[in-house]
């Protein structure tokens, strides 16, 4: 199969703290790989919300966001996203208006509708009870409003969001953020890093229901996968015995920080979670670069076109990482010849 296009890669960061590491460490280590993709012509870099996550540094996006943005150059930095359920969007507005001041056309804004952590922290962080769900779609709109022309806004503005146009980015891991994406013209980016189950239905609902608008024209389809690339395949799945330890803690219910690889990883996993590991494996770009292509390809084959691809890559050593992405990168250079 011949791929016909031209897609971008892009990156998304939880920062999860290592096994060992500070919190400071671990933002050090995403301003670090900021810095590497940006000098690798990445598309963006996005930066997870999550809230009560010992393991994970990434509660407060927006400061991470700006953090990001003053430490590169180029790359566009963003949110994978802010869970709008958690936010009043006039905040929103004005915190990424004002990213936008200071970085022009370097800022993206993907928005969730889910709190992005569990409902007892959802209630603590949230000014009612869980409506924010419900009034996502309203709620997108409210932010589209707070970035356009002041002509069409009431007495309420978010200064300095006023006129900026920040993009907007629908996310999803099942198929309800499909159809708001497509009916409101908006790019869409699916979480098939851990949701892949209705990736295909999701994407094929976007693309079949997508009407033009002010922002597009035709669908934009981003999709996030796990990514590990390294020089054999041996190496990939050994450096991906870390991700399927952050897969088993998941499942386990245990936060625990990002884990050194194993040659044995079946003595750390009861059969049933080995078996989860291996599955998830198959939904993830891991090998050499020309197994990954290979990958690639079949991917497009089955799912359809995309975009851009956003990789998501838990390594315990950076600098693994940051060939892992150097190698992705490749990998799409070759794929777009």
């Amino acid at each position: 199969m011949k791929f016909v296009g031209n897609i971008k890669v892009s990156a998304l960061n939880l920062v999860p703290i290592r096994e060992g590491q500070s919190d400071k460490e671990a933002i050090e280590d995403m301003v670090s790989l900021a810095q590497e993709l940006d000098s690798l012509n990445y598309e963006r870099y996005w930066i997870a919300e999550h809230h009560n996550a010992p393991n994970l540094v990434s509660s407060a996006t927006s400061l991470l966001i700006q953090h990001a943005l003053e430490h590169t150059h180029r790359i566009k930095v963003g949110s994978g996203g802010i869970m709008l359920p958690n936010h009043a969007p006039l905040i929103v507005a004005e915190q990424f208006g004002t990213m936008e001041t200071l970085f022009p056309d370097r800022v993206d804004l993907g928005l969730g509708r889910a709190p992005g952590t569990d409902m007892m922290t959802a209630s603590a962080l949230r000014r009612d009870q869980h409506n924010g769900v419900y009034e996502f779609p309203e709620e997108v709109e409210q932010l589209q409003t707070y970035f356009g022309p002041g002509n069409k806004q009431a007495y309420v503005r978010a200064y300095p969001a006023v006129g900026k146009n920040v993009p907007l980015y629908i996310l999803g891991s099942s198929t309800d953020s499909a159809h708001l994406a497509a009916r409101k013209g908006l790019p869409y980016v699916f979480a098939g890093h851990f949701a892949p189950q209705q990736m295909k239905e999701a994407m094929q609902i976007y693309k079949e229901l997508f009407e033009p608008s002010d922002v597009l024209d035709q669908p934009y389809m981003i999709v996030c996968l796990n990514a590990i690339v390294a020089e054999t395949d041996e190496e990939a799945e050994y450096l991906a015995s870390t991700l399927a330890q952050v897969f088993i803690g998941i499942a386990r219910g245990r936060m625990q920080p990002v884990q050194p690889p194993t040659n044995d990883l079946q003595a750390l996993l009861t059969p049933r979670e080995y078996e989860m590991a291996q599955q998830r494996f198959n939904d993830s770009l891991i090998g050499s670069e020309e197994t990954v292509k290979e990958k690639l390809e079949s991917f497009i084959e089955e799912y359809g076109d995309i975009d851009e691809l956003m990789g998501i890559s838990y390594i315990y050593d950076q600098d693994k990482q940051f060939e892992s992405f150097k190698r992705l990168h490749n990998v799409i250079e070759k794929l777009n010849q």
